[in-house]
């Protein structure tokens, strides 16, 4: 089995500085040593980052254009954590910060899911599992 030690989600935003702005409402930190007017580090938790790059210097580490996340759905960054609750405190931050909902929440019991869409377009899902109360089929 392969490990992965750390994980690095790289997208794309229009402006940086309002990105920052959006994820820092959101309650979010962002590594100093990884920022500048290009890109930041933004801290998801233990050894999980979102490097936020403009889309010009995004476009330099890829061969095809950059997608319009407004547009098409490139990927769905999904975020678990503890409890239903700090579910609905984060989906009210992004509210807040200007994010919007896609789509209805999901609730099964057991698993709980709402999302948003940040100011660039990128679908973030956040969301609760209780692994214990799963049915068993």
């Amino acid at each position: 089995m392969t490990k992965i030690n750390q994980i690095f989600i790289n997208l794309p935003v229009k402006d940086l500085n309002k990105s920052i702005e959006f994820f820092t409402k959101m309650g979010f930190t962002f590594n100093a040593q990884f920022t500048d007017e290009n890109a930041t580090c933004m801290i998801i938790g233990e050894n999980m980052f979102a490097m936020l790059l403009t889309e010009k210097y995004f476009s330099t580490f890829i061969t095809k254009p950059v997608a319009d996340a407004k547009k098409a759905t490139e990927v769905i960054t999904a975020l678990a954590v503890n409890s239903r609750d700090e579910v609905e405190s984060i989906i009210e931050k992004a509210f807040a910060a200007g994010g919007k909902q896609y789509k209805d929440p999901i609730d099964y019991g057991w698993m709980y899911n709402r999302n948003f869409e940040d100011l660039d377009g990128h679908q973030w899902e956040i969301f609760y599992m209780d692994m214990s109360a799963m049915p068993n089929e």
